[in-house]
């Protein structure tokens, strides 16, 4: 329904809709009406072995505009609590109006993952966090480029090379992928790439397949691209990866660009029973962020990234000791903390 008329039906509705307000009525006629919340439907699941990819219909208020590497935080209802994760959108911008795309691989331990690429149904509404993170293209594109993947790392990078393609970026462009697989059955959009590959002579693929090979490492990196030092460099994957990537660029004097998906969770804290005032406590090991813990006890923070780095999270912490994964810090009581990265060291009070 255009906006302009769903604003006419939240009118009428709010003329009889006293105590309750309209969006319990137009949610519904339509759960993506919601005003209170972001939401979205899924449309489409296509499912390829521990893969899964979603088209989702973003609801009212949700924005649909977005840059090429950047994520969308998503919650689904599992086992009667939403779970939420962010997950690289994969479709370019604009692609196909409205629709965003993600694509989903189940990981060990991986609550929604597994649920997804398992049980998922087209249908489903689920909860939305608008796009964001700063893992994108620049504008203009740089004239040589690199990317530098492994496994579901190279999620974020299709969006940008589908996002090149439509744009006629390619034209112009020196642009080669880097991409590294344990297997070759578990290499991701790999008749995309060679379609992308065939359909513009500046576009280069390399695929390592890791079991085979090797992985990819700043040592062996420019036998594959022997210019390397001379492209702006975008890498995702593993945590191992992106240190060393992180450690040759800042020696090199390259411009690399990173996403990381996980946490390394090796640490000293040895973890205890966080409080949040009010709502509920919960006792965790060191490995488990105080997001996490929240979710866990049914108390949702705010989170945009879980890695750390857009600060949606942060929260004060009132007592205790709270361990930060990724810079080592020990933050005390009165400091601000980022949920998704910190854990206990401790008992401790966190503001929910």
């Amino acid at each position: 329904m255009p906006s302009d008329k769903l604003a006419k039906v939240r009118g009428i509705l709010q003329r009889f809709t006293t105590p309750l307000l309209p969006d319990d009525y137009s949610a519904l006629i339509n759960p993506l009406w919601s005003t209170r919340e972001l939401r979205g439907k899924i449309e489409r699941v296509r499912r390829e072995g521990d893969v899964v990819h979603l088209d989702i219909t973003p609801g009212w208020g949700v924005p649909t505009s977005f840059h090429a590497g950047q994520y969308i935080g998503i919650g689904v209802l599992v086992d009667g609590r939403y779970t939420w994760r962010s997950y690289s959108l994969t479709n370019a911008p604009g692609h196909v109006a409205g629709t965003l795309s993600i694509t989903v691989r189940a990981v060990e331990k991986g609550k929604l993952s597994n649920h997804l690429v398992g049980n998922v149904q087209p249908g489903t509404t689920i909860r939305l966090l608008a796009p964001s993170g700063d893992f994108h293209l620049t504008d203009p594109v740089p004239a040589k480029l690199a990317f530098v993947t492994a496994g579901t790392g190279i999620t974020p990078v299709i969006s940008m090379l589908r996002t090149m393609a439509e744009r006629r970026q390619f034209e112009g462009s020196d642009v080669v992928l880097v991409h590294s697989s344990r297997t070759r059955e578990d290499v991701l959009f790999a008749d995309e790439l060679a379609r992308l590959q065939k359909e513009h002579p500046q576009f280069k693929v390399h695929t390592r397949i890791t079991s085979e090979e090797g992985r990819v490492t700043p040592e062996n990196i420019d036998q594959i691209v022997p210019d390397i030092t001379d492209r702006v460099v975008y890498a995702c994957g593993p945590a191992e990866m992106l240190d060393e990537m992180e450690a040759w660029a800042k020696d090199a004097g390259v411009e690399l660009k990173t996403e990381r998906f996980t946490l390394d969770r090796i640490s000293d804290a040895q973890g205890g029973t966080i409080t949040f005032p009010g709502r509920a406590s919960i006792e965790v090991d060191g490995a488990t962020t105080i997001l996490e813990a929240g979710e866990k006890a049914g108390v949702n923070l705010p989170f945009g990234c879980r890695m750390g780095v857009c600060h949606t999270c942060v929260r004060p912490l009132v007592e205790g000791h709270a361990h930060n994964l990724v810079t080592g810090e020990t933050h005390e009581a009165g400091s601000r903390v980022r949920t998704c990265v910190c854990v206990a060291n401790g008992d401790l009070i966190v503001e929910a």
